[in-house]
C-alpha cells in the first residue's frame, strides 16, 4: 500500500514534469548562456586512490551499526528533521521478496559475538573488486540533477551556475561532516535526451540536447573538478540508439552515465501517461558499451546509475552484469514523506540489491527532506545521493 501510494504521487509528478518540457526550447539561449557564465582553467577531477577501496565484510561496511552523531547546531533541531527511528529500513523483518537478491534480514546494530557472526552471513552481494581509478565504494557521490534549459526539472537549472555550484558544495560538505571517513565527490547530472509529451518528427517522444550545451555543462563540471553524468530518458527510442551520440562525451574520464527507466516506453503509451520500464538486457547494453570504452580508451571505470521506484521499472535485475569496469548503482528516486521513501528504499534497494546503492532527494517534494545524517542511517548506506 505504501509503495502504491508513492507510485501514484510519482505519476502526478511525471505529468507536471512533461508539461514543463514545452518551454525548454524557448529557454535554450538563456540556458546555454547560463552554462557559460562560470568559466576558468580546466582542472581534472580528483578521485582519491582510496575511492577504489572495498571494505570487507561488505554487509558490515554498508550497515549503519555505529550511527554518526547529528550536529548540535540549531539546524539539527528543526521541526522538519526526520527522527532517527524512522530511518531504520529493516525495523520489521519479513520474508524476502520473490525476486529478492538476499536472505531474510535481521537487525545488527546491537549484536555482538556469535549473534553478530551469524548476522554477518546475511549478506548483500559483494561488488566486484574495484579497479584503480574507481569512484566507488571508497568515496561517496553527491550530484545535482536537472537541465539548464528548465528551472523546474531539477536544482541544476533552478539557480544561476555560480549559486548552484556553491549550493552543491555546501550540500556535499554536510556529508563530509556527517561521515569524516568517506571522501565526497561532487557531480553535475544533465538530462539528455529529455522525454517529451509530443512524438516529434521521428515519433520517438524524446529530445536530444545540442552537443554544444552538453559540452558547456561538461566543461563547467570539469572546471570545478567535479564528475559529469549524462542522464538518459530514451522515450520510445532504445538505449543503444541514444548512447551512440553520447559516446564522444563518455570517452572523457570524468563523464559517467545514468538511465531512467521511468521514461523508457515499451508500449503504445507516451511518456507521462505510464511509468516505463527497462529490462536487464537494456541495462547490459549500456554496461557492454561502457566497458568497451574503458578498454579502448584506457579510462578509469565508469559509474552507471539506474533509477527505480517501482518493481516494473527494472525487470530481471538479478541478470544485470557484474563487471568491474562499470559500477552499477540502483538509485531509489521516488519522492514523498519519509515513510513512503523508506518503503521504496527497502523494496528496491535493500530487498533487491545489485551492486551499489543510491537515493534521490527532492528539495521541493520531500517534506521533510532527509538530512545527510538521516541518509547515513539508511540500510544499506548509499554511496550515491542525488538532489533534484
Amino acid at each position: 500500500m505504501i509503495l502504491t501510494s508513492l507510485m501514484r504521487s510519482m505519476v502526478l509528478g511525471v505529468g507536471t514534469f512533461v508539461a514543463v518540457l514545452a518551454g525548454c526550447e524557448k529557454g535554450a539561449k538563456r540556458g546555454e548562456a547560463a552554462a557559460e557564465t562560470v568559466s576558468g582553467d580546466s582542472t581534472p577531477p580528483i578521485v582519491p586512490e582510496r575511492c577504489a577501496t572495498l571494505r570487507t565484510p561488505w554487509t558490515e561496511s554498508v550497515t549503519p551499526i555505529a550511527l554518526p552523531a547529528k550536529p548540535t547546531t540549531p539546524d539539527s533541531t528543526r521541526r522538519d528533521s526526520v527522527a532517527i527511528a524512522s530511518i531504520d529500513t529493516t525495523a520489521r523483518p519479513a520474508a524476502p521478496q520473490r525476486d529478492s537478491g538476499r536472505a531474510p534480514s535481521v537487525r545488527r546494530d546491537s549484536l555482538t559475538g556469535a549473534a553478530a557472526a551469524a548476522a554477518a552471513r546475511d549478506t548483500f552481494p559483494t561488488p566486484p573488486a574495484p579497479l584503480p581509478g574507481s569512484v566507488l565504494p571508497g568515496c561517496r557521490i553527491v550530484a545535482f540533477y536537472g537541465n539548464p534549459l528548465s528551472n523546474r526539472m531539477g536544482i541544476m537549472g533552478a539557480l544561476p551556475p555560480d549559486k548552484m555550484l556553491a549550493k552543491l558544495d555546501s550540500q556535499a560538505r554536510t556529508f563530509e561532516l556527517a561521515d569524516t571517513t568517506t571522501p565526497v565527490i561532487r557531480a553535475l547530472e544533465l538530462i539528455t535526451p529529455v522525454a517529451q509529451g509530443s512524438p516529434g518528427p521521428k515519433r520517438l517522444w524524446r529530445q536530444r540536447m545540442a552537443d554544444s550545451l552538453i559540452d558547456r555543462v561538461a566543461r563547467l563540471a570539469e572546471s570545478q573538478g567535479h564528475l559529469f553524468i549524462l542522464d538518459v530518458q530514451v522515450g520510445k527510442s532504445t538505449v543503444q540508439a541514444e548512447l551512440e551520440p553520447l559516446v564522444q562525451f563518455l570517452k572523457r574520464p570524468y563523464v559517467h552515465l545514468a538511465l531512467d527507466p521511468e521514461f523508457s516506453m515499451k508500449g503504445s503509451e507516451p511518456p507521462g501517461k505510464k511509468i516505463g520500464t527497462m529490462d536487464a538486457t537494456d541495462i547490459n547494453t549500456a554496461i557492454d558499451l561502457l566497458a568497451r570504452l574503458v578498454d579502448e580508451n584506457h579510462l578509469p571505470p565508469k559509474v552507471l546509475i539506474i533509477h527505480r521506484f517501482t518493481q516494473r521499472m527494472i525487470t530481471n535485475h538479478e541478470k544485470i552484469k557484474r563487471d568491474p569496469r562499470v559500477q552499477v548503482v540502483i538509485n531509489m528516486d521516488g519522492f514523498g514523506p519519509p515513510h513512503l521513501k523508506l518503503g521504496s528504499y527497502k523494496a528496491y534497494v535493500y530487498d533487491r540489491p545489485v551492486q551499489y546503492y543510491g537515493i534521490k532527494l527532492f528539495y521541493k517534494n520531500d517534506k521533510p527532506m532527509f538530512s545527510a545524517w538521516d541518509v547515513l542511517r539508511l540500510n544499506p548506506i548509499p554511496q550515491y545521493i542525488q538532489y533534484q
